[in-house]
């Protein structure tokens, strides 16, 4: 039977862990500087399952202990993109969003970073024309780690890459599936 979404509720803290030791276990940790940013005030803003999952996932980030999985790094982990002017438009190329209304927690390894918005979906903020992407999120970060963790297991011959690809299919999740830029397309399933 294929996992659904609500299955996945809490992942991040309890599944995950147990994930990243079966089939990573190898894998240096992610380090980010002290001085990165606070999430708090970010974590005010979230529906209270996002907040928690990403007030979570920020703990194993600047402890340390997570292996690196997916590109976590001073860089990429709470970018500062005032900072580093750049801009952050809406899916619409139209609505200017700001450092308050994203999170960002990972590169995706070509120069775009994975976002929280403030409704706790994950989304693509893609560099070359500094908009958040509509057509590749995923409903949350719960099923991100879920998915990402899979795709780097699959990638690395740990698991069948046929089944992780059915899997994404039986998710549903935009971020997995989108033709050419889903995690699904770079799986080559």
């Amino acid at each position: 039977m294929p996992t659904a979404v609500e299955q996945l509720s809490g992942y991040g803290d309890d599944g995950f862990e147990g994930d990243l030791v079966r089939w990573f276990p190898d894998r240096p940790p992610v380090e980010v500087p002290a001085d990165t940013r606070p999430v708090d005030p970010f974590l005010a803003r979230l529906p209270r399952e996002a907040a928690v999952a990403l007030a979570a996932f920020d703990r194993r980030v600047r402890s340390g202990t997570l292996p690196w999985v997916v590109d976590v790094s001073g860089y990429s982990y709470g970018f500062d993109f005032a900072g580093n002017e750049c801009e952050i438009l809406d899916s619409d190329y139209a609505t200017r969003l700001t450092d308050d209304d994203v999170w960002s927690i990972a590169s995706d390894g070509g120069g775009n970073l994975y976002v929280m918005l403030t409704n706790g979906r994950i989304a693509v903020w893609f560099h070359e024309e500094q908009v958040i992407e509509g057509h590749t999120q995923f409903d949350n970060l719960d099923v991100f780690l879920y998915s990402i963790v899979r795709y780097q297991a699959a990638r690395s011959g740990v698991l069948d890459r046929a089944a992780v690809a059915e899997e994404f299919r039986a998710l549903g999740q935009p971020g997995a599936l989108a033709p050419e830029v889903g995690l699904l397309a770079y799986l080559g399933g």
